[in-house]
């Protein structure tokens, strides 16, 4: 165990330097508490994109970092599903538009990178956030405070400590919290495109027999694309050349946006799932990725992430006007009853529309067939799935 210097005290410690871990340190600085993030230097290289909806949209206002953002960023209006799967039961094309909801847009597409360096330089300028560019080595949670111990031989003491260390989160391992996780046969390839065609600001998924292949668009006449391949699929893919990688991504788009250029290297990424079986331990809450992982389906990772960061704060603040202990038990036990639902349900539907795709099973395949046929021809229907889509819990309620 480090502990080398003196113990330094804060009201809340947050663990993790992905965009979760930074969102959440400045919403929480925001509320008037001493905050520190431990975290390492922000990954620039990371070629990944994240679609924004309105709600996570709300938030990144509210704490001030949304300006910076936009400008990098592209408007999502209009979602298509296309039934790639050359099975006997296919579906007809369903097109979800924001104009149905009265929105200007679903939301906004950004590379990871440019994300993460708007929220970096917001967080070096929060007031009452210390930026710690370390790793925590392992951590004591007790009744009163949370200790954690770096890497670097520091030692932090918080009222509260917020998880936001990702998949393998030390913090939740050291406060003994388990998981629930599992594997799917699948493997996403990543990369960004150039495209000859414009993408109209319409994000596009093809349904296929081994998963989602997605465009989503970027600016100018660029998109991010997500390809759910097997893992021998996807080594095949990873193993052309850039021009055979072209003209291949390019078929199975059916040229709807013409011809592909490269625009990044390509990455890939094993699909799994994770749940964590509690959300909070003594002095601890886990928000995003610590908490929850799924495939990357319907774009709704991050913004259930952003979920458990505003809950979390509401609550946190709540608590620091009556003068009530920010760390307490029944705090704790009110944000995990008020995520719980949410995860719960986010991670089922996510998890029953990718096996539906994999499935050889010829009820299913029909059961799926007949639910987007029905919400292509069915006004209400599609308006309520576009509704919780982008933000759970509103779909029968009244929007502008």
């Amino acid at each position: 165990m480090a502990s080398s210097h003196s113990r330094e005290q804060f009201d809340i410690a947050i663990v993790g330097g992905g965009p979760s871990g930074r969102i959440a340190a400045l919403a929480l600085a925001q509320q008037g508490l001493s905050c520190v993030l431990i975290a390492p230097t922000v990954d620039q290289q990371d070629g990944r994109t994240t679609a924004l909806w309105q709600r996570s949209i709300d938030l990144l206002r509210d704490i001030g970092v949304w300006p910076a953002i936009e400008g990098n960023s592209e408007a999502l209006k209009k979602m298509r599903m296309i039934d790639s799967t050359g099975r006997l039961f296919r579906a007809p094309e369903v097109v979800f538009d924001c104009s149905e909801l009265g929105l200007e847009e679903f939301g906004f597409n950004i590379l990871n990178s440019e994300l993460n360096v708007v929220l970096e330089k917001a967080c070096a300028a929060q007031p009452g956030l210390e930026m710690l560019a370390d790793t925590v080595e392992t951590a004591e949670f007790g009744d009163e405070q949370a200790t954690l111990f770096t890497s670097g031989g520091r030692t932090i003491s918080a009222r509260l400590a917020v998880a936001a260390d990702g998949r393998k989160s030390t913090l939740r391992e050291a406060a003994g919290i388990e998981v629930k996780s599992w594997s799917y046969p699948q493997v996403a390839v990543v990369l960004n495109l150039e495209h000859r065609l414009p993408h109209q600001q319409i994000s596009t998924e093809f349904h296929t027999s081994t998963g989602p292949f997605t465009l989503v668009p970027l600016p100018g006449r660029q998109s991010s694309l997500v390809c759910v391949e097997t893992a021998e699929g996807a080594a095949k893919l990873l193993a052309m050349t850039d021009e055979e990688l072209e003209t291949e991504l390019e078929r199975r788009a059916h040229s709807i946006l013409g011809s592909f250029k490269l625009a990044s290297k390509p990455q890939s990424f094993p699909l799994a799932g994770l749940t964590a079986t509690s959300l909070v331990g003594p002095r601890l809450a886990l928000v995003g990725e610590t908490a929850h992982v799924f495939p990357p389906i319907g774009a709704q990772g991050l913004n259930l992430s952003m979920r458990d960061i505003r809950d979390l704060t509401t609550i946190v603040a709540a608590a620091r006007l009556s003068h009530a202990d920010i760390g307490s038990r029944p705090l704790l036990a009110s944000y995990e009853k008020k995520r719980f639902s949410d995860i719960r349900s986010r991670t089922n539907a996510v998890d029953v529309l990718n096996r539906s795709l994999l499935t050889e099973f010829l009820p299913v395949q029909a059961v799926r067939s007949a639910g987007m046929y029905l919400t292509g021809k069915l006004g209400p229907l599609r308006r309520i799935l576009m509704r919780e889509g982008l933000a759970p819990g509103t779909a029968f309620q009244l929007h502008r």
